[in-house]
């Protein structure tokens, strides 16, 4: 494995605790479309069922699989006029109880400090979201203009478990898979990375008791080359992948 200079980093749930909030943001809309599409749901959606069904999917990667689930279809300018709301309904929920994930700004302040390492984001979601997620706990003073979108940054969306956005990132960073590294929390993340060449970090802190224990074997399935519990445990363990010993 070559030199790694470049560590790239999921925002939701990795960098930021926005996965509740998002998805309960969405819930509502969700259910509202399908009352429109008149799809029978058992129950309502919530948004912690949707967190265990779409973790690391955008809106618009859980609207392609809910249609090919329930059989309906929409335009592509109902798409994208659905993608616009849940973006402003998310973002007003972001702005108002957003906060880091436990431990990473410290670890963001290390890595920035040494000025070892290119740091980037690499998100599934919306690209406003992204920049206003990290706006809104002070980490955008890290990544500058290096932020990248499945939903927005390519020319055709798509979320991840598609590697097309980490990809999309190397190229667009100079970057070759090998001096890469990822740092994800979901199984789609970790298959995006992993299908695109770059050694996974599996983050599972935002996981709690039998959940996390689940996570440790999804992410690993996943791909993921190592398990990484909480942000304290970062420099150690990319000293692990850097040496070849993971």
């Amino acid at each position: 494995m070559g030199k790694i200079t470049t560590i790239l980093f999921d925002c939701d749930n990795t960098l930021v605790l926005s996965e509740e909030l998002a998805f309960e943001g969405c819930a509502d809309l969700i259910n509202e479309i399908a009352t429109a599409k008149h799809v029978q749901l058992e129950e309502p959606f919530t948004g912690g069922k949707l967190l265990t069904e779409f973790v690391g999917q955008n809106f618009r990667g859980m609207m392609v699989s809910l249609q090919q689930r329930y059989g309906f279809t929409m335009t592509p300018d109902e798409l994208d006029d659905y993608v616009r709301r849940e973006e402003d309904v998310v973002i007003a929920k972001l702005k108002e109880k957003l906060v880091p994930c436990p431990g990473v700004d410290a670890e963001l302040e290390k890595l920035a400090a040494a000025g070892q390492y290119h740091l980037a984001v690499v998100s599934s979601s919306a690209l406003r979201r992204v920049k206003a997620s990290i706006e809104k706990v002070g980490q955008d003073k890290y990544f500058g203009d290096d932020v990248f979108s499945a939903a927005t940054s390519l020319l055709t969306p798509t979320s991840k478990p598609d590697p097309a956005i980490y990809l999309h990132a190397m190229k667009t960073l100079g970057k070759k898979a090998d001096e890469c590294v990822a740092v994800e929390d979901s199984k789609s993340g970790t298959l995006s990375g992993t299908r695109a060449g770059i050694k996974v970090i599996g983050y599972v802190g935002p996981y709690e008791g039998e959940e996390r224990t689940r996570m440790v074997k999804v992410l690993t399935d996943a791909g993921a080359v190592i398990i990484m519990s909480d942000w304290t445990e970062f420099d150690s363990i990319l000293a692990k992948v850097e040496c070849g010993s993971v």
